[in-house]
């Protein structure tokens, strides 16, 4: 398998570092307007191969030529977030940057997949797949895959368990209208609530739970100007779903098409991943509440949508 990373910044060489760890893929391109930090991320990563426990994938650092039939290109170039500055300020910019880089990829790899990591996640994804030939199932926004890790952490902590065993999902937009659909999360089959409460635990402060985990990634950027850890961790995961052929139910951001009555908007839901993108939508039971906070989501983000077209020639 080929996979391209565009963007040598701090999430795109931590892909990079997931993928060649993991022995992904046999060819590994990485494209980065700073032709000179590609080529010398490249150099460095070379040196990895020498060592016993390393695959000897193939290392490229060039253009976007050398992305041809790459099966997964994964985008992560782009205006970076500045401190006190939300991700939908970066929209028109970043709308457009995303643009122009599908576009680029799509004349040596209209077959491939792509996975959109550039903020606002779903906004670049969806003004990627209205404008180019990319079909809907073959772009992915990583969407709410960190929210839903970091969900699964704050509760396994709270809990005293392996967040693994936690399961739940983040939904809706990678923003400020993300929602947790506390309907389907349990812990080895119980409901949270239960578990609490048979294991002698406080019960979870719901709002708090959903507050931390929208403001853990700002902290994180406090602290140390960047989030790519978690991020990275979380683009391989689709990475692995689909060079493995997982047909894994992950949280990610998938344009909807009449999916819980909606339309024309990209949204965190369940979906099954597998080596086509996105082989199909699971259609969760959400309580009413879920179901209205993900239509809510969506309106915010068709307003997001509104206002960089207006600013854009797109």
């Amino acid at each position: 398998m080929k996979i391209a990373v565009i963007g040598a910044g701090n999430v795109g060489v931590s892909i990079c570092d997931y993928i060649l760890l993991m022995g992904s893929c046999s060819e590994l391109v990485l494209v980065d307007i700073d032709r000179e930090r590609a080529q010398g991320e490249i150099m460095d990563f070379s040196h990895t191969t020498a060592l016993t426990f390393a695959r000897n994938t193939r290392l490229v650092s060039g253009d976007y030529s050398d992305c041809r039939d790459a099966d997964i290109v994964i985008i992560t170039a782009g205006a970076q977030i500045k401190r006190d500055q939300t991700r939908d300020e970066l929209a028109s910019i970043n709308a457009e940057i995303t643009i122009d880089i599908a576009r680029e990829v799509e004349r040596y790899a209209p077959d491939a997949l792509l996975i959109l990591v550039t903020n606002p996640v779903d906004i670049t994804a969806y003004f990627v797949i209205a404008n180019t030939g990319y079909p809907p199932h073959r772009v992915i926004s990583s969407g709410c895959i960190i929210d839903t890790a970091r969900f699964m952490k704050i509760v396994g902590d709270h809990l005293g368990i392996d967040p693994k065993n936690v399961f739940g999902y983040v939904l809706g937009e990678h923003g400020k209208t993300a929602f947790i659909a506390w309907s389907l999360s349990n812990i080895a089959g119980v409901p949270l609530d239960a578990y609490c409460a048979r294991h002698d635990m406080p019960i979870l402060d719901r709002d708090r739970v959903l507050e931390d985990v929208k403001q853990v990634g700002l902290e994180i950027f406090r602290r140390k100007g960047n989030t790519d850890h978690g991020i990275a961790a979380s683009v391989f995961r689709i990475v692995q779903a689909v060079s493995v052929n997982e047909h894994s139910i992950l949280p990610v951001g998938v344009m909807l098409q009449g999916e819980y009555d909606l339309d024309d908007v990209v949204l965190s839901v369940p979906a099954v991943i597998d080596r086509t993108g996105v082989a199909r939508v699971i259609d969760c039971p959400l309580e009413d509440e879920e179901r209205k906070r993900l239509h809510d989501s969506a309106a915010f983000l068709r307003g997001v949508i509104d206002t960089v077209r207006h600013e854009s020639k797109n």
